[in-house]
């Protein structure tokens, strides 16, 4: 019988995304496309590989489960699986809820797919376009109140909760040296499909999947409540701190299954909203929380809609250099802070936002990685990873591509703050508080060369005036210059 067809695209795998609200076995087919070039379009952590494909896999053995005729087709390309499923079934008509990524979209609209409104964010970026318009500048800040008001989350009326919309002053507490145990994760057995998909996974890097990310709803339920149950009340405090043994310390470990769809945002803050009623999870813990997803999350969404496709394409600062052995795994590193990040990536497919910005993006910030290059490796790198997500997040607030859209002033930093908020340093061969020499810390070297390479462009922040007239009282400037230029050499060879 001709019926329609619902096609579900790999990052939407729930039953409650539009395209499939409403429906019931029987007035529709689903389809489901894993795509080869997809999988072959970039050097995948397998991890991420492992996840999106059983997830995909996975959701379509619980639709069939329930009645669905469900066609889930391996591929070459997205178009060849549609064309393929056309051509064996009598449809109708083709519908699709809003895919996440722009070049997505154009391709549903030259597909001639029916496209309906995505529901997988609490602000869709029609709305987040129209709140920007009237603004002069866009500051995440602003965007996080309007939200929390207009949703009456973490609100008593129209006030905050607790008298403040923002507790970061109380989230900033270097890493404890108690040698406490941090939250566990559950961790998930794989069975046939796990092993199947991994059977027939093309070739990725990092260590093999061990069923720490959930690929159903139903594992992502599980480690929803575990997070809320053990995790919230410690998340807070210690959320900009790293670890160098500790790889997610209090951190949710929620986004993959955000991402995917397992989970919608909506949930999660209810559950973020009855651990603070009900003294589970005190005030600045569960505020922080909310503001990474009700504020960070949805902001990112929407400046990724409203600029581009004109914006993953921005390098003001004109960054040309590739991105280094010692992030890909070329080459082992000295410096331990970035030695610890890159070997939670290898292990996990992951790293928390602070290691993204302040060693990653830190990094290549100063030494002037290609931005696109850097989002490219940083999206195939992450279980996490999107386009939606890298794009803002890399082109704009690690690496300051954009000129300041996404940030007021570029997130560079030296030694001293790595010193202050990880424990890599005590076991580091470079000294923090050097910035010439042997001996110098590459972060405090490339900080204060990427001012001084870029001063004739920030003269007019003035949020960098206190750096730019610090840079002007060094004593050992050409001593520093000289020694960025040996860090830059050394960490293109892979030797630093």
């Amino acid at each position: 019988m001709a019926c329609p067809t619902v096609w579900v695209l790999g990052d939407q795998l729930n039953t409650g995304i539009a395209s499939l609200e409403g429906r019931a076995p029987g007035d529709c087919r689903v389809l489901l496309v894993e795509s080869a070039a997809k999988l072959g379009s970039k050097r995948w952590h397998i991890q991420r590989l492992h996840l999106v494909v059983s997830a995909m896999a996975h959701f379509a053995a619980e639709l069939e489960a329930v009645g669905f005729d469900v066609d889930y087709r391996r591929a070459p390309g997205l178009a060849a699986g549609l064309r393929a499923h056309c051509e064996d079934h009598e449809v109708t008509e083709v519908i699709a809820m809003e895919p996440m990524s722009w070049d997505g979209r154009a391709m549903l609209d030259r597909l001639e797919v029916t496209v309906v409104r995505n529901n997988q964010f609490l602000c869709h970026y029609d709305d987040f376009a129209e709140w920007a318009e009237a603004r002069k500048s866009l500051r995440m800040e602003d965007f996080y109140r309007w939200q929390r008001s207009r949703l009456g989350v973490l609100m008593d009326g129209d006030q905050p909760r607790g008298g403040r919309w923002n507790f970061d002053d109380e989230n900033r507490e270097p890493p404890p040296r108690d040698g406490r145990e941090w939250p566990a994760l559950t961790r998930f057995s794989h069975d046939d499909l796990d092993e199947d998909v991994l059977r027939r996974l093309p070739e990725g890097w990092g260590a093999q999947p061990d069923g720490t990310w959930p690929v159903t709803r139903e594992q992502a339920l599980v480690r929803l409540s575990e997070f809320f149950e053990t995790g919230l009340a410690s998340f807070g405090p210690h959320e900009d701190a790293m670890l160098a043994a500790e790889w997610k310390l209090a951190h949710s470990c929620l986004s993959s299954s955000l991402n995917l769809g397992l989970l919608h945002p909506g949930e999660v803050l209810a559950a973020a909203e009855a651990a603070y009623a009900t003294g589970t999870a005190p005030i600045n813990s569960v505020e922080g929380f909310v503001r990474q997803v009700l504020g960070w999350r949805e902001y990112v969404w929407g400046v990724y809609w409203l600029w581009m496709p004109d914006y993953r394409q921005y390098n003001v600062l004109q960054a040309a250099r590739a991105v280094p052995p010692a992030l890909t795994g070329g080459a082992e590193t000295q410096m331990a802070c970035v030695r610890s990040v890159v070997g939670h990536i290898h292990e996990h497919g992951y790293a928390h936002h602070i290691e993204r910005l302040m060693v990653l993006g830190n990094l290549a910030l100063t030494a002037a990685v290609d931005p696109q290059a850097m989002t490219e490796w940083m999206w195939a790198s992450f279980v996490d990873g999107a386009e939606w997500v890298m794009v803002p997040n890399v082109v704009g607030m690690a690496l300051f591509a954009d000129g300041g859209m996404m940030a007021t002033k570029p997130y560079a930093s030296g030694g001293a703050y790595l010193n202050r908020m990880s424990d890599s340093c005590r076991s580091c061969r470079y000294d923090p508080k050097k910035r010439a020499g042997p001996d110098a810390c590459p972060f405090t070297t490339l900080y204060w060369d990427f001012l001084d390479r870029n001063r004739d462009s920030f003269r007019t922040n003035h949020r960098l005036s206190r750096q730019l007239a610090g840079l002007d009282r060094l004593v050992d400037l050409e001593e520093t210059r000289q020694r960025a230029k040996e860090v830059l050499e050394l960490l293109e060879s892979g030797e630093l």
